[in-house]
């Protein structure tokens, strides 16, 4: 049975982000709250728990499993930046956007896409989400948190408990999130392409 957590949106307590870290350790699942939807995470360095993230979801290998990080600086510890690529990410971040990026070799092969080796990656902006993530001291892996045969994502944490009560270690509840995923832009192109529209606004970057 999942644990509830409910913690401050605003004054997230240390204590409570510290138990849920210790849950990922411990090679669990966890729901959480972000600036676009529910997501799901996990350590990135747990095999089955990466396993895991992928049946809840009902996803193969060629779906892009996305690392939620802390700032620039960590992201360019897993994933290749040039100038340009950093310039439009330093605008994007932190927000709900979610970049395509080459991987580095910090990224464990059986995480990224395995003809492609990319990786997705993005900075959230929510302090619930960006405490644990200092809490655990490293990125998470992670996915939309969309039902098997669904299109929308979950926002209400009772409704998740309710659901994956048996799926997931700890459910961390910081009041609704707004329900859009984040919007997909790869940037392993010559140019920036939109692969997904989502709570981030394209034109607010430049991108058509």
């Amino acid at each position: 049975m999942a644990i509830f957590f409910s913690i401050h949106p605003d004054n997230p307590q240390p204590r409570l982000l510290k138990q849920a870290a210790q849950w990922l350790n411990d090679g669990g699942l966890v729901a959480v709250p972000t600036d676009s939807s529910y997501a799901v995470v996990a350590r990135l360095d747990d095999k089955a728990a990466a396993d895991g993230l992928r049946r809840l979801r009902g996803l193969d290998d060629r779906h892009h499993l996305t690392l939620i990080c802390r700032d620039l600086a960590e992201i360019g510890h897993f994933a290749r930046v040039d100038n340009k690529q950093y310039r439009l990410l330093k605008a994007a971040t932190p927000g709900p956007w979610t970049f395509i990026l080459e991987a580095t070799r910090e990224v464990p092969r059986r995480v990224s896409h395995p003809s492609r080796k990319t990786i997705g990656i993005r900075v959230p902006d929510h302090l619930v989400t960006l405490g644990l993530l200092d809490a655990v001291g490293a990125p998470l892996l992670s996915t939309t948190l969309i039902p098997q045969g669904e299109e929308e994502a979950l926002n209400d944490a009772e409704i998740i408990q309710e659901r994956y009560a048996h799926q997931l270690a700890a459910v961390i509840d910081a009041g609704a999130c707004p329900q859009l995923p984040t919007t997909v832009i790869d940037l392993t192109g010559d140019e920036p392409a939109v692969m997904r529209h989502g709570r981030g606004d394209p034109a607010t970057l430049g991108l058509a």
